[in-house]
C-alpha cells in the first residue's frame, strides 16, 4: 500500500470516536495494542525466520515494571515508562543471548522456556507481584495534561503510538539492515561467507522486537489498569503468533489484520461459546487450507488473478 493509502487509513481511524460508541472505541484500543505486539513478533517470525513462543515475556515485563514502579514505589508515569522500557530491552538482550544459541525448533523451545520461567515467578513471588491476585491501583498517564481516562483520548494516544511503531518497524525492515536480516533468514551460510555476522543481526532484531513488545506492554497495563500473570502465559504468545501467521508473516499489514481477527473472535465468540478457542482453531485451519501464506498475501494473489495477472 502506498503512503497516500496509509495516510487515508490513519485519517479514517482517527475519526472513529466521532461516530462509534465507547464500547467500540475501547475495542479498537485493544486492537491497536494487539497490533503493535503482533508487529513486533513479526520482526522475528516473518523477517528473521525465528519462530518464538515466548514473546509475551516482554509485554509482561514492561507491564509489571510500570505497575510496580508507579503503585509501590511512587514513580511518576514518564520515569516509570522509561525504566520499564529500558528493563524490557535489557531483558530481551539477555534472553537473546540465551535463545540464539539455537535455531528452528530449539529456538522456539528456549523462548517458551524463558517465558514460562517469568510466568512461574509472577505466580510464586507473591510478595512482589501479588501472585494470582495481580497488581491493581494502576492509573493512566496524562501526557501534556490530557487525561487518558476518557476512551477517545486513550484511543488517540494508542493510535499515535501504533502509527509510530508501524512506521519505525517498516523503516527497520526496509533498510539495508532489514535486507541483511532477510538474507540471514534465507541463506545464513552465504551471508556469513560474505562477511556478515548472522548471530549479531538476529540478536539486534531480537532486542528491537523486545523493545516494541515492551511498548505494547505499557499500553496494555495503561488500558487495563491491572496486570496478572496470564499476560506472561503461553496463551498470550500463541495468540500473537496465530495472528501473525493468519494475517501473513513477513508483510506490513498481515500482523495487524491477524491480530484484529484474533481479538474480535476472542471478544465476540467468547460471549456465546464457552470453548471459543475451538472456533479460533477452526478459523485458523480454514485460513491455512485456503490461504497458506496468510490473508494479506492470499488477497494479493486473488486480486492479481481477477486482474488477469500472473498466477
Amino acid at each position: 500500500m502506498r503512503t497516500t493509502g496509509w495516510a487515508i487509513v490513519a485519517a479514517l481511524l482517527a475519526g472513529l470516536p466521532f461516530f462509534a460508541g465507547d464500547f467500540y472505541v475501547n475495542l479498537a484500543s485493544q486492537i491497536l495494542i494487539a497490533a503493535i505486539f503482533a508487529l513486533s513478533l513479526n520482526l522475528l517470525v516473518g523477517y528473521g525466520g525465528m519462530t518464538s513462543l515466548g514473546h509475551a515475556a516482554f509485554l509482561g515485563v514492561a507491564a509489571y515494571l510500570a505497575a510496580l514502579l508507579t503503585t509501590r514505589y511512587g514513580l511518576n508515569h514518564p520515569a516509570a515508562a522509561l525504566a520499564s522500557i529500558a528493563g524490557t530491552t535489557l531483558t530481551a538482550a539477555f534472553f537473546g543471548v540465551i535463545a540464539l544459541r539455537a535455531t528452528g525448533l530449539g529456538f522456539l523451545m528456549i523462548t517458551l522456556a524463558l517465558s514460562q520461567v517469568l510466568w512461574g515467578l509472577a505466580y510464586r513471588m507473591s510478595n512482589v507481584t501479588n501472585g494470582d491476585n495481580g497488581i491493581t491501583g494502576m492509573t493512566r498517564p496524562a501526557p501534556f495534561g490530557i487525561s487518558l481516562d476518557n476512551p477517545a483520548a486513550f484511543y488517540w494516544f494508542a493510535l499515535i503510538v501504533a502509527i509510530v511503531a508501524f512506521g519505525m518497524m517498516t523503516v527497520f525492515v526496509s533498510s539495508a539492515f532489514g535486507s541483511s536480516l532477510k538474507g540471514v533468514r534465507d541463506q545464513p551460510r552465504r551471508m556469513a561467507a560474505l562477511g556478515f555476522n548472522p548471530w549479531m543481526i538476529r540478536w539486534i532484531t531480537f532486542v528491537y522486537a523486545g523493545f516494541w513488545g515492551g511498548v505494547s506492554g505499557l499500553l496494555y497495563v495503561y488500558y487495563h489498569k491491572y496486570i496478572h500473570p496470564t499476560s506472561l502465559s503461553i496463551t498470550s504468545s500463541a495468540e500473537a503468533l496465530l495472528g501473525v501467521i493468519a494475517g501473513g508473516s513477513g508483510t506490513a499489514a498481515g500482523p495487524v489484520v491477524g491480530a484484529t481477527l484474533v481479538l474480535l473472535l476472542k471478544n465476540y465468540a467468547s460471549a456465546y461459546l464457552e470453548r471459543w478457542n475451538m472456533l479460533l482453531g477452526l478459523v485458523f485451519l480454514f485460513i491455512v487450507l485456503v490461504m497458506p501464506t496468510g490473508i494479506i498475501p492470499g488477497l494479493h494473489r486473488l486480486a492479481a488473478r481477477l486482474r488477469g495477472g500472473p498466477r
